[in-house]
């Protein structure tokens, strides 16, 4: 059956003032509490400590690895800023997750006549060696599944992937978006959101996808083989970033894909190295030279606690008969190793905060809580598959089969993942209900960049475990800035690459939705219930 969707897109700079009226449905405008968004505007912009909450996060505690000690303690650092904030908060349990692991220390170096340091992270769960072990470098990438099968690489460091081209970025890696990008995404009606940053990310994983049969393949023969150690050079990353996630464990007995966090996992050690050191070497080794290649790398892995925590925060409502009801926020509190985990996301994570701030700060104006119950959650194990959110939900929610009484509860859930960037508007998720709601709450912020609502999905991040069970889940479209060119999994994202004064509007735009999710007269719109599963 053929449907027709409406899409609504809004100039950017139109400016409405609004005042308080009857809720939507009514045939009238939906409310806006001007009140609230002016104090918000006034305390998030002037006074914000987004940043400090940020420097918390990335410098004091990051990076912040599920199941590390630094996210523990960033956990623990949250707890007690939330308290300040007034909020009742408290970490919550969820897993297993697997064992926990740290780099203590790593350093490569090309050893001999023209020695040379090189740029290195070890990736996640990877193991240590021994002390200082030197060895001989073999690149594999080229050879024949024959040639690989027979091939000794016992004793030496694998150089697993073929040289990467590198080329000069003659337009810049930093963009914001444009009012025709933003048009575009207004457009999109299908499932997946596509502003040219996400259409370059998927066509290189479109091309990724070509080789990652093979890849895999590869690399199973390679660790059945018992090298030294395994060095790949990332899909992109250039001028030293390095982008780096997990190692890969040896397939389980029984054909499966192994867990690195298992502690039976057969794990060798695995680096990630520059790209214009990988392809130096690659090309030495090609005119037929020897390299050889020392290596020190000490880790800590951590199994005391095979379960990792989600931060809960809650202001509880004030309305006889809506405070128990929720209007939530969050972001994912874990990071990857390499950086400190800042623009993901610990951005999204300060903003979290600085928007229960700025909530709790204006109930002290008024002199009472929302109407509705304010809940603030910072995630773990996102970066693994969502792994805290999805686990938090079904606890708490139920399944797309089944649902629990408290799943009646929730008003909407408000995400924030994309980086750095100042918030331009709402993915929809395909809710088209809430369109003229979120509509209206954007007015007073198109002047600060915000007033794009897109049908579309966008996904990769937490409020998917809210969509996937029937409940009002958004995320917020973001300008780019470096995020996938620069900082997304790197070891450039640090605290230094966060833009004050788009996380400043980013506290101040989520502060608003929640505050007006908290006080609505309705909940927010639910589109129909997922279709249960074919069993």
């Amino acid at each position: 059956m053929f449907r027709t969707q409406v899409v609504w897109f809004v100039p950017l700079l139109l400016t409405v003032g609004l005042s308080a009226q009857r809720p939507a449905g009514s045939g009238v405008a939906e409310p806006v509490d001007e009140a609230a968004v002016e104090f918000f505007l006034a305390e998030g912009l002037q006074r914000s400590q987004v940043m400090d909450h940020l420097s918390w996060i990335c410098d004091v505690h990051g990076p912040r690895l599920t199941g590390s000690p630094n996210l523990a303690n960033a956990q623990r650092w949250a707890v007690e800023r939330f308290a300040d904030f007034g909020f009742d908060a408290h970490t919550e349990a969820w897993g297993p997750f697997g064992r926990g692991w740290r780099c203590d220390h790593v350093v490569m170096e090309v050893v001999g006549d023209n020695p040379w340091p090189i740029l290195v992270h070890a990736k996640a769960w990877s193991p240590g060696v021994d002390g200082r072990i030197e060895a001989e470098v073999v690149h594999v990438a080229a050879m024949t599944q024959e040639e690989l099968e027979g091939a000794d690489l016992r004793g030496k460091i694998v150089l697993l992937d073929d040289p990467r081209e590198v080329a000069e970025n003659f337009a810049g890696v930093s963009r914001r978006f444009t009012a025709e990008d933003l048009l575009a995404l207004a457009d999109q009606l299908g499932s997946e959101a596509r502003d040219p940053a996400v259409r370059a990310a998927a066509a290189r994983r479109s091309e990724l996808r070509a080789g990652f049969q093979r890849r895999r393949q590869m690399l199973e023969i390679v660790q059945r083989k018992q090298p030294l150690a395994i060095v790949d050079r990332g899909s992109k990353g250039e001028y030293g970033s390095i982008f780096v996630s997990s190692a890969s464990a040896a397939p389980t007995a029984d054909g499966g894909r192994g867990n690195p966090r298992a502690a039976d996992a057969e794990v060798l050690p695995q680096l990630t190295i520059a790209v214009e050191h990988y392809n130096r070497i690659c090309r030495v080794l090609a005119k037929g030279l020897a390299v050889k290649v020392a290596l020190e790398l000490r880790t800590t892995f951590f199994d005391d606690d095979l379960n990792d925590r989600n931060v809960v925060a809650t202001l509880e409502g004030s309305d006889p008969e809506l405070g128990e009801q929720l209007a939530m926020l969050g972001a994912h509190f874990d990071s990857w190793h390499s950086g400190t985990g800042a623009t993901d996301n610990g951005c999204g994570s300060a903003v979290v905060l600085e928007a229960a701030r700025l909530i709790s700060a204006y109930c002290d104006v008024l002199g009472r809580k929302p109407r509705r119950s304010v809940r603030a959650c910072l995630w773990s194990g996102e970066e693994q598959g969502l792994l805290g959110s999805r686990a938090f939900v079904r606890e708490h929610f139920g399944t797309p089969d089944e649902q629990t009484a408290e799943h009646a509860r929730v008003a909407g859930y408000f995400n924030l993942d994309n980086g750095t960037g100042k918030v331009r508007g709402v993915y929809l998720q395909g809710n088209e209900a809430a369109a003229p709601i979120f509509r209206a709450w954007l007015r007073p912020f198109h002047v600060h960049g915000a007033s794009t609502l897109t049908l579309a999905d966008t996904g990769g991040t937490d409020h998917l475990a809210f969509h996937a069970v029937g409940l009002p889940g958004f995320q917020f479209i973001q300008d780019p800035v470096s995020y996938d060119t620069r900082t997304h999994h790197s070891n450039m994202d640090v605290w230094d690459h966060a833009v004050a004064e788009d996380l400043k509007q980013a506290a101040v735009v989520m502060a608003a939705f929640v505050w007006q999710t908290a006080e609505r007269a309705e909940m927010l719109p639910r589109q129909p219930p997922p279709p249960p599963r074919r069993r």
